[in-house]
């Protein structure tokens, strides 16, 4: 049959799309035997007709082709219950495989995800990593070990693997190329497969990396114990954007753009007691207390005896969003993991985390969760490329902790960063929120850069991103590669992308973000 393949595709010459030749039918795909797997479904979806489970969002699926949906329970432990759909198009494959990733705690297919990359071409592949429930809720590991490992990591290489066999038994070959597009817990799980799984994927695109879990809960916590403090601490959430405009008037024009957006938040050094009453209170100042709570939120969560960082703070920038910290509880993605990983305890008071003597037992309970290793040798040995990227005003994972991964890649070369970006390159992105949103150009297609780069060696001087308002496109702007920023020409529209050039930062102080890596 691969035969047949090879000399079908030969005979499509230069056409864009062939036809799709089947070595199987979907149905077939039933008795298909794999090991520690499970074909629950196999069933041709026509053009169209996709439905998710939850009835949400049906229109967006509408124009989905005809594509063979493949579900499957993997149980390679067992207490392992993972199930993963693969989804393959009846016609015009591009030979390519794609798995998606999740976000929070997963706990379900991620059918969204899959609709972009069938539509490209893709067969595409999503898992729920081992349970089914809400993304903010851990509970699924409390007196579960084996299904946190599924979660951790087992479940996206176990889909991975079980995904191409199911691939190569419909259409009598195995994808030519694979990649991987995940954000938030995606993002770490794109990672993860890069340090653990190294073979897996040619290509992986890594948003807003949840990569440091235990210290992004804390972060987290830290950010949420300095917004419910007793006394004239607490900072009222309709003073967030009292702060916001001021930091907007403070570091807006340091790239040269007066846009609402900060370009370089590491240039940004606003001092927020320059807004402090200069007696009492009132909701135009911020009070001594309220202003020294700014700085904490801004400042890194530190050990008090160390001084050791555990995680970075909010950039300058991300006012506006504090309010996802001031709620009655932290983020369910930190509450819920550390009261059921960490302390395993459902009813875990979040005001009791000790920053000094706590974080060591987070991250010896989840310490497999954890996708910091700057070691990518062997997946760059191979020739795998890695697009990260990272909002700057995302309020959940602060955008700083992307900066430290990568730096801590270059120490791990030996400072040779024109080595490393032959095969990584970090893309931050002004006034984007976590995975995207926001009030700066947030739209952009990382597939495409990373689709050049593996497949023709076009490595990514810059990525367009675009802003829209009522569904016109009113501003682009090029993501530069890190350290390098946009840089306007002085010349023409700044609302134009073709009037911007990717440069290293001017200096910051008496150093340069750039020099920092060198």
């Amino acid at each position: 049959m691969k035969v047949m393949s090879t000399i079908f595709v030969a005979l499509c010459g230069a056409l864009l799309t062939c036809p799709t030749l089947l070595a199987a039918s979907c149905e077939s795909l039933s008795s298909l035997s794999l090991p520690n797997a499970t074909i629950t479904s196999a069933q041709v979806v026509a053009a169209g007709a996709f439905r998710p489970p939850e009835g949400d969002g049906e229109g967006v699926f509408k124009t989905l082709p005809a594509f063979c949906r493949v579900a499957a329970m993997l149980r390679p432990t067992s207490e392992s219950e993972i199930k993963i759909e693969v989804w393959m198009r009846v016609s015009g494959w591009n030979g390519k495989f794609m798995g998606v990733g999740n976000g929070g705690w997963a706990g379900s297919i991620r059918y969204f995800a899959m609709r972009g990359p069938l539509a490209r071409g893709y067969a595409v592949a999503s898992t729920n990593t081992g349970h089914d429930g809400q993304h903010t809720d851990a509970s699924f590991a409390l007196g579960h070990p084996e299904k946190l490992t599924d979660f951790a990591y087992r479940a996206v290489h176990e889909m991975t693997v079980n995904a191409k066999a199911i691939i190569a038994a419909f259409y009598g070959d195995a994808p030519k190329l694979s990649y991987w597009n995940g954000c938030s817990t995606g993002g770490r799980q794109g990672l993860m497969e890069v340090q653990r799984f190294p073979a897996d994927y040619d290509g992986v695109i890594a948003g807003a990396p949840a990569n440091n879990l235990s210290h992004l809960e804390a972060g987290n916590i830290w950010i949420s114990q300095a917004l419910h403090k007793d006394g004239g601490s607490v900072i009222p959430p309709t003073k967030y954007p009292l702060i916001h405009d001021a930091v907007i008037q403070s570091c807006d024009l340091l790239d040269g753009v007066k846009d609402g957006t900060i370009e370089n938040p590491e240039r940004c050094n606003f001092d927020p007691m320059i807004l402090k009453c200069k007696a009492g209170s009132g909701p135009d100042c911020l009070t001594g207390p309220q202003a020294e709570t700014a700085r904490e939120i801004y400042g890194p969560v530190k050990n008090s005896r160390t001084g050791e960082q555990i995680f970075p703070g909010l950039p300058r920038g991300t006012e506006l969003q504090w309010g996802i910290h001031a709620g009655a509880e932290p983020t369910p993605l930190a509450l819920s993991g550390m009261r059921n990983v960490v302390f395993k305890n459902p009813h875990w008071d979040y005001m009791e985390l000790n920053f000094d003597s706590d974080i060591g037992l987070s991250d010896k309970a989840q310490a497999q969760i954890v996708a910091t290793s700057p070691d990518l040798k062997a997946f760059f040995d191979h020739g795998g490329k890695l697009i990260q990227y990272h909002g700057w005003t995302d309020p959940l994972i602060s955008a700083q902790n992307s900066i430290d991964y990568y730096r801590s890649v270059v120490a791990k070369m030996g400072g040779d960063v024109s080595a490393l970006n032959n095969s990584y390159r970090l893309f931050m992105v002004p006034g984007m929120d976590h995975c995207g949103g926001g009030h700066g150009p947030s739209q952009f297609d990382m597939v495409a850069a990373l689709e050049a780069w593996v497949e023709h060696g076009e490595a990514p001087a810059s990525v367009l991103a675009s802003h829209a308002l009522g569904g016109k496109v009113d501003r682009t702007r090029p993501l530069c590669p890190y350290p390098e920023v946009a840089e306007y020409s002085g010349k023409g529209s700044s609302d134009e992308a073709a009037n911007f050039s990717c440069v290293l930062p001017k200096k910051i102080g008496n150093a340069s973000s750039a020099g920092a890596l060198q």
